[in-house]
């Protein structure tokens, strides 16, 4: 795939960077967030080094976090680099691999809330940083690039779809203005209320 070469700061605590990946016919996201502890990056993929760099100087990286079974990416890579453990969904990552394995309801860190979806890929999982208003990260449940924009990743990609809107609606209450994807354009304001568009429910929680 080809190398990213640029950083993105989107807000004082959220990085991503992307680049096209051939095999998939897309660009991949990987996404970085600053806590008080230190720097988790999402699904990373391959970054120039003058772009990390000026990353990893804002901070020391703490951990390294994969949404699902598809994005193991360069994670082991980063990992190793910076000597920082890896995250992830049991159903992520072989059993013999050496990471800390993720459950509905955990958070990273002590910062990152998870939450865990069902339906799209093995081992999914999204991803809630409360700060500022609040940062939702998915991994390929939702997307947002292409003719589709905003949506739900299609059926053929999904082990069960109706399992997957179910469990997307557990995203609902963790408000968010901003929504970040390992496969899409970053949503920056708004990204609860129209996650709740999208899934057809009104702001109050009820069937549309």
């Amino acid at each position: 795939m080809h190398l990213a070469e640029e950083l993105c700061q989107v807000a004082s605590d959220l990085f991503f960077w992307q680049a096209y990946d051939p095999k998939v016919k897309a660009d991949l996201f990987s996404t970085a967030i600053l806590t008080s502890s230190g720097i988790l990056i999402v699904d990373p993929i391959p970054v120039g080094e003058t772009a990390l760099n000026e990353l990893v100087r804002t901070a020391p990286v703490i951990g390294i976090v994969i949404t699902s079974s598809n994005h193991t990416r360069a994670s082991q890579e980063f990992s190793t680099r910076f000597s920082a453990p890896l995250f992830a969904h049991r159903n992520s990552l072989p059993e013999e691999a050496s990471f800390t394995a993720l459950t509905d309801g955990d958070k990273i860190c002590g910062v990152l809330d998870v939450i865990e979806l069902h339906g799209a890929a093995p081992g999914e999982i999204a991803l809630h940083f409360p700060p500022n208003d609040g940062t939702l990260v998915v991994g390929d449940a939702l997307i947002n690039f292409g003719p589709l924009g905003f949506s739900l990743l299609p059926k053929k990609y999904c082990s069960d779809e109706k399992a997957m809107r179910r469990s997307l609606r557990k995203l609902l209450p963790h408000k968010s203005q901003r929504m970040l994807f390992a496969h899409g354009t970053a949503i920056l304001s708004g990204a609860t209320a129209r996650l709740h568009r999208l899934l057809d429910v009104d702001l109050r929680g009820n069937p549309s």
